[in-house]
């Protein structure tokens, strides 16, 4: 049977681990750690590998915790970071506290009879210190030198921002859970990012000084995409894993858009899929990458995985109706419309000027969808132009305000993957 460790190192997902962590995997029931950080009320895609981690760890027998920051989201991590953090009032924490372990619930099971996850705030013991006393009973064992070598305080020394005292301390506080997690639940292990391992080798020296025991620390690559861009980001914005700040259907098309390049590894990290499935459709992007069958696949398990199945088919039927060449002008909300074309390039327009009365030719040369009226009148007597959906066969076609669709835009497009978004003033 596949150990933990076997199954990490498949997934791609071992970038640094501490000697020892792999007999340990094997030989016992490893109790383990992530941090998240509460600066918004909903996770995101970008926290998904992480979240992925503890479920991971927890399907193969071992016991997950996770550690909402309420006490360290009052200080802000440095990790990763080139300017400081602004700030969050105790409620607003408490207030995002309460929306990521909502999120969490849906990844790890509660109720498991033999390793039950566990959801803890450092505030309950962050909050009770006192300033000379954590400086005597943490602060002591670190020397400033070993605190400037760590790669995120150096690389804020040399940023022209610099960094405070108070992001300096984050390395203490946060070593200082692993030890609080170590003498109440027996935590012995910390992962997360490669930007975490000098926070995590911190917990784990002052485990070993102040109780002469071992911990382990494992962290997996840091995600880019393909095309060198930081993961998750789009033209709209960050995805979101709430429903009200991303919704289902643009979180499936988030995931569906996924590069060829892309999308095996993305299968790796974010699903339960195993190797002979994976392998399968590998495959199948090689054979067949027209046919998008793992795009297909990776947005059904992480819909399904984050929204539920109701909400998953909910957001395959409206996809499928959205990019049907079959079923003529759309029959979905404005704002999944909206939400699916999200980085498709666009143009604002006014309602005169479309009672102008331009040729469609000139609108598909002008977005850029045509190189010039001859290509543009090629392209609609090939049948290689949609309106809204539908295609256009007259060349001599026209746009006006009866093309404007639900009073919000028109869609040109050129074939199936190129489209240009009008976006009509609905106040003209």
């Amino acid at each position: 049977m596949t150990t933990l460790w076997e199954e990490l190192q498949w997934r791609g997902l071992v970038s640094e681990a501490t000697e020892g962590l792999a007999d340990a995997f094997a030989k016992e029931r490893v109790t383990a750690y992530i941090g998240f950080d509460p600066t918004a009320s909903s996770l995101h895609v970008g926290t998904l590998l992480t979240i992925m981690g503890l479920a991971r760890l927890q399907r193969f027998g071992h016991s997950p915790i996770a550690i909402v920051g309420g006490g360290t989201g009052m200080i802000g991590d440095p990790s990763g970071k080139t300017v400081e953090r602004q700030l969050l009032t105790r409620e607003q924490i408490d207030e995002n506290v309460a929306g990521i372990r909502a999120q969490l619930a849906r990844f790890l099971d509660f109720d498991a009879p033999a390793n039950p996850a566990r959801i803890v705030n450092n505030a309950d013991w962050l909050a009770s210190f006192d300033l000379l006393g954590f400086l005597r009973d943490t602060g002591k064992y670190f020397t400033v030198n070993y605190m400037l070598q760590k790669e995120s305080v150096d690389r804020r020394l040399q940023s022209e921002e610099g960094i405070s005292y108070t992001e300096f301390s984050y390395l203490l506080l946060q070593a200082r859970d692993f030890l609080e997690l170590f003498d109440r639940f027996h935590c012995t292990l910390q992962m997360g990012g490669t930007d975490q391992w000098g926070n995590i080798t911190a917990g784990i020296d002052l485990i070993r000084k102040l109780r002469g025991k071992k911990a382990h620390g494992l962290v997996w690559p840091l995600l880019t995409t393909s095309s060198g861009q930081k993961f998750g980001k789009t033209e709209a914005g960050t995805i979101w894993l709430d429903p009200k700040r991303t919704s289902p259907f643009a979180f499936y098309q988030f995931w569906l858009n996924t590069d060829d390049r892309d999308v095996v590894a993305y299968l790796k990290y974010f699903t339960f899929l195993d190797r002979d499935a994976i392998g399968a459709l590998e495959a199948a992007t090689r054979t067949s990458p027209e046919k998008r069958e793992a795009q297909r696949v990776l947005a059904r398990e992480l819909t399904r995985l984050v929204h539920g199945a109701e909400e998953t088919e909910n957001a395959v039927r409206a996809s499928e109706q959205l990019f049907s060449r079959t079923r003529g002008v759309w029959d979905v909300p404005v704002e999944e419309l909206m939400a699916s074309l999200q980085d498709a390039p666009s143009t604002s327009v006014t309602r005169q000027d479309l009672e102008a009365g331009h040729p469609l030719t000139k609108w598909l040369t002008d977005t850029g969808l045509a190189s010039s009226r001859s290509e543009a009148t090629r392209l609609i007597r090939s049948g290689g132009i949609y309106v809204n959906n539908v295609p256009v066969t007259d060349e001599k076609r026209q746009l006006t305000t009866a093309d404007v669709w639900k009073r919000a835009l028109i869609v040109l497009a050129k074939g199936k993957k190129s489209k240009h978004v009008l976006k009509v003033d609905a106040t003209d």
